[in-house]
């Protein structure tokens, strides 16, 4: 058999095209690689758009905001003195990109102005917060990206 540039051009091809499906169906198959919504029913979510984006001037505005930190501990969220603890409600959405199976929610019920998260419950790698809270009748939303180790 004569080997010459166009059987080494069609071998390359077909390389190549077996490559890709390999590499198709090995993501296909591993659930390792599932591909997920952050929100559900997102065209529903963005209808409440204009409402989030109050709620994020809101928290914009205040003189003092509340930080967010990561410790030794986990992470921690501390609230300025202008604010009453125990007046304050909402939740802590804790979202993590890569996996759905770990995002959780935690209330804000506070007795003194830290709220602490405890590292055993958060997996290393990025976590997206969304702190959805409601002060004397007015709404705040604060978001931020962290990074655990």
């Amino acid at each position: 058999m004569k080997f010459n540039w166009g059987t080494g051009i069609v071998i390359a091809f077909g390389l190549f095209m077996t490559f890709i499906l390999y590499f198709v169906f090995k993501v296909q198959s591993d659930s390792k690689y599932d591909n997920e919504l952050v929100v559900e029913e997102y065209y529903k979510h963005d209808v409440h758009f204009g409402d989030e984006m109050i709620r994020i001037q809101n928290a914009h505005d205040l003189a003092q905001k509340p930080i967010i930190t990561t410790t030794s501990e986990g992470v921690t969220i501390v609230f300025p003195d202008v604010f009453v603890p125990k007046n304050i409600k909402g939740k802590v959405s804790l979202y993590r990109p890569s996996t759905k199976k770990l995002d959780f929610e935690i209330p804000i019920s506070l007795s003194n102005p830290t709220l602490l998260i405890p590292k055993k419950s958060l997996a290393g790698g990025r976590w997206d917060i969304n702190m959805e809270w409601q002060y004397e009748g007015k709404s705040y939303l604060t978001k931020e990206t962290i990074y655990i180790n």
